[in-house]
């Protein structure tokens, strides 16, 4: 993990890691160019500390804010990831991507019924990057999600860890830069049975997570006379869907 960090401070990111989410909340108020935080990493609509979540934050050598994430941790003993869902899905559903959120509903993986127990959701994943001599480029985004998920499972030793991932980026291979094994088709669907939004559901198990650990950590790509960070689009940016 040390080594990890001190790759990415040398790309260009200091990285820092946290659990007082007011703190992360004024960090995200700041980023005027994205969405506000979703209610599961906003400590003032949802109960989240150090017993459940912690996030990353990642900051360029002015200082400024270049990258989010940050976990939950679920219990879902006795029931799945879909009753989950469908029981909290106003904390996952994109704001004014349906007519009536009371009735949509996601589905389609069939994971969603055998994900259960102690489950983390990583999301709100967002880098800075422009161009090909952006961290992007480098492969940071690899690196970002490992840091997360190193310490998620040294904190929790989770059963499964997920995130929605929407259609466009996982046609690109998006759960194998984040380290995910499992990639499933899904979406959801609206009052009329309409496909609302198309978020492909990413996910791990305990053995794959230990296999994840185990394996080396990918170096660094360096660019040569180029910046390492810079604006881009957050919708393009996510990795794992802007956080709820």
């Amino acid at each position: 993990m040390s080594n990890t960090l001190i790759d990415l401070e040398q790309a260009g990111i200091r990285v820092e890691i946290g659990d007082d989410f007011a703190k992360y909340r004024a960090y995200r108020s700041q980023q005027a160019d994205r969405s506000p935080l979703y209610p599961m990493f906003d400590v003032t609509r949802s109960y989240v500390d150090h017993t459940n979540g912690f996030w990353v934050c990642g900051f360029n050598a002015g200082g400024e804010l270049v990258h989010t994430q940050a976990v939950r941790l679920l219990d879902l003993s006795g029931i799945s990831l879909s009753t989950h869902l469908d029981k909290h899905r106003h904390k996952y559903i994109t704001p004014d991507s349906t007519p009536d959120p009371d009735l949509t509903f996601y589905s389609g993986p069939e994971a969603l019924h055998t994900i259960t127990g102690q489950v983390c959701y990583q999301g709100d994943f967002w880098l800075r990057a422009r161009g090909l001599g952006g961290p992007r480029s480098q492969g940071t985004t690899s690196l970002l999600s490992r840091v997360l998920l190193e310490v998620m499972i040294a904190a929790w030793n989770p059963s499964f860890v997920f995130a929605l991932v929407p259609k466009q980026l996982a046609a690109k291979g998006a759960h194998l830069r984040y380290g995910y094994n499992h990639c499933d088709p899904g979406r959801w669907l609206g009052p009329d049975q309409q496909v609302t939004e198309e978020d492909y559901l990413i996910w791990m198990g305990a053995s794959d997570m230990a296999n994840m650990v185990r394996r080396a950590p990918q170096n660094l790509q360096r660019a040569t006379g180029a910046s390492t960070v810079a604006l881009a689009d957050e919708k393009s940016n996510s990795a794992a869907k802007a956080s709820v």
